[in-house]
């Protein structure tokens, strides 16, 4: 799980949302800023109701995907704030494929 300054507070969120670039791919999608400041990156998770009704499901899916992401939180410069949002239910080998590759397109 990423540290507390490294995810995006509700405010930021809102802000990403209105102002952010997209990248989409089969199962995520990804909104996110560059800010011009030198504060270390900020990256949240979100699981729509339309996606999975449990909260249970949805709080997995979020999890497995900031474990996964700890792995190439490294490779994210700094000012970047972004969220991932699920498009739908995957299994965890596709949810790395899909960070993977769209981090490769913002490097």
């Amino acid at each position: 799980m990423l540290p507390k300054k490294n995810r995006v507070n509700k405010k930021l969120v809102g802000e990403i949302f209105k102002k952010g670039a997209f990248i989409g791919s089969v199962a995520l999608n990804l909104k996110y800023l560059f800010k011009k400041n030198t504060t270390p990156p900020q990256i949240s998770f979100v699981v729509p109701k339309a996606v999975e009704k449990r909260a249970v499901r949805r709080n997995y899916l979020r999890r497995r995907g900031y474990l996964i992401l700890e792995k190439y939180f490294s490779t994210i410069p700094n000012g970047f704030s972004g969220v991932f949002i699920f498009k739908k239910v995957i299994a965890l080998p596709e949810i790395e494929n899909e960070i993977k590759k769209i981090l490769g397109k913002i490097n």
